[in-house]
């Protein structure tokens, strides 16, 4: 729930809490919020967009529980963000600001060790009641405790204790400052304490949430489907923070066991629309009878979006990628341009860096900031930083003339007999005669084609490398116990990365089940650097250590670097109708069902 935002927080202006508290009615990482204190509505949604109607989606896999927040087994799509809400929401026009939604003011103390909400009193959950502060704290000391999925733990791990001072008032209690925590503890979900009626918090399985979102669930089958219904007495429809959104009377969810069958779905008339994620869907499945009769839609949404980082990803963990040279000989073995020009149709770019599509990507050499910090770390780590930090930041290998794959492959050759690895017998072998042999987990068939390119690749490095799509549950249970080779991995991307960073690189995440360190990275360098981007005040600090954190990365070449696109891909049915104005920084899927819309029918475009 956190890939898509990181929460900072702009002082306001005295409000009374006490003499050292200020008060705002969104909070922001640097300047001030684009929408004040009197706005009414987002400038993305359409504030007049009429009500009613039914849209159908879909969801990947399987489904087995309703309570997001445990972790044994899978989440039905949606209910994060239609059933629960949280003290704060962003906003998809600006980089990172938070307004508040539950909490109607929050107040910093002038020490920054504890941060206090006052409720908004108009806030009812499903059932009628009032969102009190003892739901609050409740719902805190359910997701740290170890009933709880491991992340929330991870990421609040600073907050001493939930404070309930009043009814309508509650304090987070920090252990010490931390720029980012004091925020992000602004998306904390709040659910009640009736839901499932005295149950433990990991039993509470299959027990309809009773929380304060704009719909409830109104009826599932495990694995098939789950709908939900707009409460018709939802506190917060003239919220400024909701209005003009969650504008479909019902929302339905159904399952489809991969992609393929999903498309056969939008064409059958089963669900409504479609993010396409495959060029090659894009290219050849996106076409035909449907489109041409107009009764599908097939458009590019424009995004500003960082593109985070996804790639091929070793698991440290295993012996077989222990040492840098092997990784980076992995590295080289990939040709992006053909896999661009023979399967993408040449709609991506390569993505040189874990924050591409952002200023926080390092290029060229570091600049006087970068390299006063990489000083600093120097003198406490020394040759724990890679030997080539101060030089120009390699960018992905090309096989564009004058590069080509076989110059790439003559170069991961010698580091790999730089190894220990020679070619003998058929294969690439160690010193005890074992073949490189390993496997890739896939999430989904679709990655086929790309892992098969690069099989070929290593192929002919004499490493054989073997790969495979398993079921979503167990593909899921695999990755959260790391047990696996390699896999795909990715972040979603963010303008101002923080607290997230500990769960993906984070040594004290590496061994932890279900962490999103699928890399098994341990490095204090990291620890260091992702401690001091948490505490940085200032933009320019922020830059500087992202920037610095990326070089360390990249060079410990933990991944194969995938692409990007700068663009959301989408069919839907004509039907459906979408504000005038695009947010910047957005998921299509969430901006979707959040703010599009059913068209009357003496608006529909006949095909």
């Amino acid at each position: 729930m956190f890939s898509r935002f990181s929460f900072y927080l702009l002082l306001g202006l005295p409000f009374g809490f006490s003499d050292t508290a200020f008060a705002a009615h969104a909070i922001a990482l640097h300047g001030t919020p684009k929408y004040p204190a009197t706005f009414t509505q987002f400038a993305y949604v359409n504030a007049q967009a009429p009500q009613g109607g039914e849209l159908h989606t879909s969801g990947l896999g399987n489904f087995e529980k309703l309570n997001p927040f445990i972790l044994k087994g899978l989440a039905a799509d949606g209910l994060q963000y239609l059933v629960f809400e949280t003290l704060g929401v962003a906003s998809w026009d600006e980089p990172d600001t938070v307004y508040g939604l539950l909490a109607e003011d929050i107040a910093l103390a002038s020490d920054e060790l504890s941060l206090t909400f006052r409720l908004n009193r108009k806030a009812r959950f499903s059932n009628g009641d009032p969102v009190l502060a003892e739901d609050v704290k409740y719902s805190f000391d359910r997701l740290m405790s170890k009933s709880a999925a491991p992340l929330y733990s991870r990421y609040w791990s600073d907050v001493k204790q939930m404070v309930v001072v009043d009814p309508y008032t509650v304090r987070a209690d920090f252990k010490r400052k931390n720029h980012e925590l004091k925020l992000v503890i602004c998306q904390l979900p709040v659910f009640s304490r009736k839901w499932g009626n005295g149950k433990s918090f990991e039993k509470i399985i299959l027990d309809k949430p009773l929380a304060s979102g704009p719909y409830v669930v109104e009826d599932f089958d495990l694995g098939k489907h789950i709908t939900y219904r707009r409460n018709p007495n939802y506190w917060g429809n003239d919220h400024p923070t909701r209005r003009g959104m969650f504008n479909f009377e019902r929302i339905t969810y159904r399952y489809y066991k991969d992609a393929l069958t999903r498309m056969e779905g939008l064409k059958a008339g089963e669900i409504d629309l479609i993010q396409e994620n495959s060029s090659k869907n894009w290219a050849r499945s996106h076409q035909g009878k449907r489109w041409d009769q107009g009764e599908l839609v097939k458009q590019l949404f424009p995004h500003s979006n960082g593109a985070g980082w996804q790639g091929f990803s070793m698991n440290l963990r295993r012996p077989i990628f222990q040492d840098k040279r092997v990784r980076k000989a992995l590295w080289l073995a990939m040709d992006f341009e053909w896999m661009n020009r023979q399967l993408f149709f040449n709609l991506y770019a390569r993505s040189p860096s874990y924050f591409s599509n952002t200023e926080l990507a390092a290029t060229g050499l570091p600049n006087e900031r970068e390299v006063k910090v990489l000083g600093e770390l120097q003198k406490t780590f020394g040759d724990k930083l890679p030997a080539e930090i101060f030089a120009e930041i390699p960018a992905p290998p090309k096989t564009t003339p004058p590069n080509s794959l076989r110059d790439n492959l003559r170069q991961s050759r010698d580091l790999l007999t730089q190894a220990g690895w020679t070619y003998r017998d058929g294969a690439l072998r160690n010193a005890q005669g074992l073949p490189f042999r390993f496997e890739m987990m896939l999430p989904d068939r679709l990655y086929e084609r790309i892992a098969a390119a690069y099989a070929r690749n290593l192929e002919k490095l004499g490493i054989q490398m073997d790969y495979r799509a398993y079921d979503a549950a167990l593909g899921q249970r695999k990755e959260e116990n790391f047990d696996y080779d390699m896999t795909i991995g990715l972040m979603g991307g963010s303008q101002s990365p923080g607290n997230e960073l500990f769960d993906y690189f984070g040594s004290a995440s590496r061994d932890q089940p279900g962490s999103n360190n699928i890399m098994g990275i341990a490095d204090p360098v990291v620890d260091e650097l992702i401690g001091r981007i948490v505490q940085a005040e200032h933009r320019e600090d922020l830059v500087t250590l992202v920037r610095v954190l990326d070089r360390v990365l990249r060079l410990g070449y933990y991944i194969v670097p995938h692409f990007h696109s700068q663009n959301h891909r989408v069919s839907f049915r004509r039907t459906l109708a979408q504000p005038s104005v695009l947010p910047s920084y957005y998921r299509i899927e969430e901006w979707a069902v959040e703010t599009w819309w059913m068209k009357p029918k003496s608006q529909e475009t006949k095909p």
